[in-house]
């Protein structure tokens, strides 16, 4: 049977612009943040797992979008990369406390990315 919430977020996915799929892998991150962090409560080890996994794939695919003509994308990779290694020793150790030090480098992308954008579309 077909999803259709699973086909609707391909839909956005495919049609949305480079700068609305930043934001939307922002967003996926503090999501699955979130759930990793009930999974840990919930004492579900391979849930947590999977979902911090998923947030390190996110972190991936930001790396290797960046335009590194820009000093700003040097920045980035390494803020990246270190949100990624905390993110290994959170999986490893089931710190929620790491979780949310990520999640709140996310929240912060997320906003910052976003007034960019508003920025920009008032500017045009």
């Amino acid at each position: 049977m077909i999803d259709r919430n699973e086909v609707y977020q391909r839909n956005q996915v495919f049609t949305a612009k480079p700068e609305d799929l930043t934001l939307m892998l922002y967003n996926g991150g503090v999501k699955f943040l979130n759930q990793a962090k009930r999974a840990i409560e919930n004492k579900d080890p391979a849930k947590a797992h999977s979902l911090i996994m998923k947030t390190q794939d996110i972190l991936t695919e930001l790396m290797v979008t960046l335009n590194m003509d820009y000093e700003l994308s040097n920045s980035l990779y390494s803020l990246y990369d270190y949100m990624k290694q905390r993110l290994m020793e959170a999986n490893m150790k089931k710190d929620s406390g790491i979780l949310n030090e990520v999640e709140g480098m996310f929240q912060e992308l997320k906003t910052s990315w976003a007034e960019a954008i508003k920025s920009l579309k008032s500017n045009s």
